[in-house]
Parts: C-alpha cells; sequence; structure tokens
C-alpha cells in the first residue's frame, strides 16, 4: 500500500491486460481512471463492479485526447490501448496499417504530448508503455503491430531522456502471451503450437503484468529508468 495518494490513467483500461492494470493500481491506493475506446457496456460493467471511474476516449485523435486528458492532473500514466489488424504485409490494406500505428503508437504521442507538461510542472511522473514480445522480435502477419510496438520502445527511451531530470520515469513492458479476451480469440492450434515454445509451459496472466506496472509505478522503482522489461516466461530473451 502506497501512503502517497496519486492519480492514475490507463488507457484501454476496463479490459484484458489493462483492466488488471487498472485494478492494481486502485489496490495500491492510487485514484485511478480507465479510459476505453468504444465498449461503453464493458465500461459501465467494469465501473459498477471495481468503483473505478471510466472515460471514453479515442487515444489515437489528439484533438480528443486534449479534450478529455487535458484538464486531469495525472502522476501515473500507463499506455496500454492497442489493436491488432493481422495480415500478411503483401495482402495488408494500407488502412489496417494506419489503423494499427495510430492506435498503438500514436497514442502514446498525444497521452504524452498532453500530460508531460504538467509531470515536469510537478516535477514528479511515472509513465509506463505497455509494448510486446513481438515488439522485441517479430512475428508473421504482423508487420504492422511490431513496428507500432517496437516504435513505443524507441519513444519510451527518448522520453526518460528528456524527462529524467524532472524525476519522471519512463519504462516500457514486453509481455509474452497472455490470457486475455485477445488471445481467446486465436486459433486454438496456434495458441497450443505458441504455448509449446514458452519454458515456462503456459501463457502469462494479466496479474503478472499488472504486478510489474505497481511497481514501476512506486517510489521503489525511481531509479529505473528508459528501461524495457520482458514478460514472456522466457520465450523470447533479449
Amino acid at each position: 500500500m502506497t501512503h502517497n495518494k496519486k492519480t492514475a490513467l490507463v488507457t484501454g483500461g476496463t479490459r484484458g491486460i489493462g483492466a488488471e492494470i487498472s485494478r492494481a493500481l486502485k489496490a495500491d491506493g492510487h485514484n485511478v481512471i480507465a479510459i476505453y475506446a468504444g465498449n461503453k457496456k464493458a465500461a459501465e460493467s467494469f465501473e459498477k463492479e471495481t468503483g473505478i471511474e471510466t472515460l471514453k476516449c479515442d487515444v489515437s485523435s489528439f484533438k480528443d485526447v486534449q479534450k478529455v486528458c487535458a484538464t486531469l492532473d495525472v502522476d501515473i500514466l500507463v499506455n496500454n490501448a492497442g489493436i491488432t489488424r493481422d495480415r500478411m504485409l503483401h495482402k495488408m490494406e494500407p488502412e489496417d496499417w494506419q489503423e494499427v500505428m495510430r492506435v498503438n503508437l500514436d497514442s502514446c504521442f498525444n497521452m504524452c504530448r498532453v500530460i508531460v507538461p504538467n509531470m515536469r510542472t510537478k516535477s514528479w511522473g511515472r509513465i509506463i508503455n505497455i509494448s510486446s514480445i513481438n515488439g522485441q522480435k517479430g512475428q508473421m502477419g504482423q508487420c504492422n503491430y511490431a513496428a507500432a510496438k517496437a516504435g513505443m520502445i524507441g519513444f519510451t527511451k527518448s522520453l526518460a531522456l528528456e524527462n529524467a531530470i524532472k524525476k519522471i520515469t519512463v519504462n516500457a513492458i514486453c509481455p509474452g502471451y497472455i490470457d486475455t479476451e485477445m488471445t481467446a480469440t486465436m486459433d486454438a492450434g496456434v495458441l497450443e503450437n505458441i504455448v509449446k515454445q514458452i519454458p515456462k509451459g503456459r501463457m502469462g496472466k494479466a496479474e503478472e503484468i499488472a504486478a510489474i506496472v505497481s511497481f514501476l509505478a512506486s517510489e521503489k522503482a525511481a531509479f529505473i529508468n528508459g528501461s524495457t522489461i520482458t514478460a514472456n516466461g522466457g520465450q523470447y530473451m533479449v
């Protein structure tokens, strides 16, 4: 438990990994706001169940982020929102590329551009970007997703350098295959083959990623900055 209550904002914070991150930060004693894109029913159900405030925002739109987030006093920002539009590059539509880039990578710029100035004024902040194992090793059919998630890692390092003097840390987490709604939609055979490649012999749990976020958001992690933390059961070692 923390004795110093902060305000945490989690994008894509009402489902999957994001929902567990929101819950963990609330359990740490923070005031949590979970941002969702379009699934109002899921957001309402999540808010009712957890007591965590939810806000609708298109994180891929700078104007929308400005409108929704400009007046919020955010101490901890978790950029977790992400989508997939998987297809081999030679068959990929330009919109599949652009949409993944906007939601997964442009959103990091949009959120940070709006929120970082206030963190700099206060001389304190935590930014945690949820990247992916596939941003480190690549994946067939995911040129768009892998490029966006790799972009997040470079973004993390640069932003960490720019803001270290202001006591703001910026770190990335690269989860491997985690048991969520997103992986549940995958072909069972494909999923089985992936699990065979994980030395741990299972997929990860969303709570395990949330625990890393909880630590990185704390004072205990003040000296960790510009880092990429892998949590993939040993499937890919950098």
